[in-house]
C-alpha cells in the first residue's frame, strides 16, 4: 500500500480547545496533546482537518482513551510523537506536506513520528487497558486527598460565595461543553420552556447555551475558554479561583471591564464541580447536568487528578443531580392549550369532510348552513337602524 500524502495549511496550538476555533476544512492541525480525549477529538473532527500532527503520544498507555480512534474513524491522518521541537520548526499558516509518518516544509523533512492507523490505534488501546488498575489506585488516592482538603466545602458548603441569582427552590441546568452536549440541549428544549430553570454555563458551556438559543443566568469557570460574547451577555460571573485566593480569570474580566460585578469562588477541583456545589448550597430543587462527566472512562479522560473531586461532588449532591440523558428518556412534554385547540379543529375538519362525502351528510351540512345563516341574519337585525315614529 502506498504511503498517504496530504498537503495543507499548518495551524499550530498547544491548547487543543483554543486551536479548534481557528481550523478550517483542509487544514493540518498541529497539537501537543498527550492522551487525546473524546471531547477534544470530536471538536477536531467537527472542523474537518485533513491531518492531525501530535508532538506528544495520542495514547500514552495510562488508559484506553477514545480520541485517536475518533480521529482515524473520521478519515483524519494522525501522526504521533513528532517531538517537542515540532513547534519551533513549523510556523503557523505555512504550507506543509505529510508523507506517511514524515512532515515536510519547503521540500525538507523537519520531523518524523508514528502514523496511527486503525490497527495501531487498536493495539495502543489494548496495551493501555493493562494500566487501568494503576490508574484506579491513583484515582482513589487523589479522591482521599481531595476529601480531606475540601471537607468543609463538601460537608457544610463553607466557602460558597453569595450570588445575586435566585436559586432557592428552582431547578438548575448546568451546561458543560463536554460529552454530547449539543444533543442533550436539543432534547431538553421542552424542559427549558416549561420549567424556566436557572441556567449555569461552565466556561465554554455558556457559548453552547447561547448557540442553542437560550441565555445563561450565570457563568462559572476560570474564564479561559468562554467567548467575550458570552461574558457580555448579562449573566452573573463567578470566577473559579485557586484555594489561596488567586484568580487569573479576573484579569481577563478586568480587561473587559466586567470584574466589578464578578465574584470569586476559591476551591480546588473542576469548575463543573463548584457549579454543582454552588447550586446545591443555594437550594436548587433539582440539578440537571449537560455534558458533565459521570462514568469511569469520562473521569480518566480528563487526564488530571482533579477529577476525583467530580466523584465526591456527586456523592455530596446525591439524588438531586440528574443527568440530561436521563431527563430526555423520562421527561415527556405536556400538551399545551394551543395544541389541544389545533387538535380539536383538525378533528372537526375531518368530521366535516367525512359528512360531505355522503348524500345524507351533504343534506345535513346544508340544513346546518341554512340555520347558521338565519341565526346570523337575526343577530345582524338587532343592530340595524329602525325608522322613527
Amino acid at each position: 500500500m502506498s504511503a498517504p500524502v496530504v498537503t495543507g495549511t499548518a495551524r499550530l496550538g498547544r491548547r487543543t480547545k483554543d486551536l479548534t476555533a481557528r481550523i478550517t476544512p483542509g487544514d493540518i492541525a498541529v497539537i501537543d496533546h498527550e492522551d487525546i480525549d473524546r471531547v477534544a477529538a470530536e471538536a477536531l473532527a467537527e472542523r474537518r482537518p485533513i491531518a492531525v500532527l501530535n508532538a506528544a503520544a495520542s495514547t500514552s498507555g495510562r488508559y484506553p482513551n477514545a480520541g485517536p480512534r475518533i480521529l482515524v474513524e473520521n478519515g483524519i491522518l494522525l501522526v504521533d510523537e513528532l517531538g517537542e521541537d515540532l513547534f519551533s520548526r513549523l510556523r503557523d499558516g505555512a504550507s506543509i506536506t505529510v508523507r506517511d509518518n514524515a512532515v515536510e516544509m519547503d521540500g525538507i523533512t523537519i520531523a518524523s513520528g508514528t502514523r496511527m492507523d486503525e490497527a495501531a490505534v487498536k493495539e495502543a488501546a489494548d496495551a493501555a487497558r493493562e494500566g487501568l488498575s494503576e490508574q484506579l489506585e491513583l484515582f482513589a488516592q487523589n479522591t482521599l486527598e481531595y476529601m480531606l482538603r475540601e471537607r468543609d466545602l463538601l460537608l457544610d458548603g463553607i466557602g460558597a460565595p453569595d450570588v445575586r441569582t435566585r436559586i432557592d427552590g428552582r431547578p438548575v441546568l448546568i451546561v458543560v461543553r463536554g460529552y454530547h452536549y449539543k444533543e442533550d440541549l436539543l432534547t431538553l428544549r421542552p424542559f427549558l420552556r416549561e420549567n424556566q430553570p436557572v441556567i449555569i454555563g461552565v466556561d465554554g458551556g455558556a457559548d453552547a447555551v447561547l448557540d442553542a438559543g437560550f441565555r445563561p443566568d450565570m457563568i462559572i469557570g476560570d474564564m479561559d475558554s468562554v467567548s467575550d460574547r458570552a461574558l457580555r451577555c448579562g449573566a452573573e460571573l463567578v470566577v473559579h479561583a485557586y484555594r489561596d485566593g488567586r484568580a487569573p480569570g479576573m484579569d481577563r474580566l478586568d480587561h473587559l471591564g466586567l470584574a466589578e460585578r464578578a465574584v470569586a469562588f476559591p476551591a480546588s477541583g473542576t469548575s463543573e464541580d463548584i457549579a454543582m456545589l454552588l447550586a446545591d448550597e443555594k437550594g436548587a430543587s433539582v440539578i440537571v447536568a449537560v455534558g458533565t462527566h459521570g462514568t469511569l472512562e469520562e473521569f480518566l479522560d480528563k487526564g488530571r487528578a482533579g477529577m476525583s473531586s467530580t466523584f465526591l461532588t456527586r456523592l455530596r449532591i446525591g439524588s438531586k443531580l440528574v443527568d440530561a440523558k436521563g431527563v430526555s428518556r423520562l421527561y415527556r412534554q405536556r400538551i399545551s392549550t394551543t395544541q389541544l385547540v389545533l387538535l380539536a379543529v383538525a378533528g372537526l375538519l375531518a368530521l366535516a369532510a367525512a359528512l360531505w362525502s355522503t348524500p345524507g351528510g351533504q343534506v345535513l351540512v346544508e340544513i346546518l348552513g341554512a340555520r347558521l345563516d338565519g341565526l346570523l341574519s337575526w343577530f345582524i337585525s338587532l343592530f340595524a337602524p329602525r325608522p322613527l315614529g
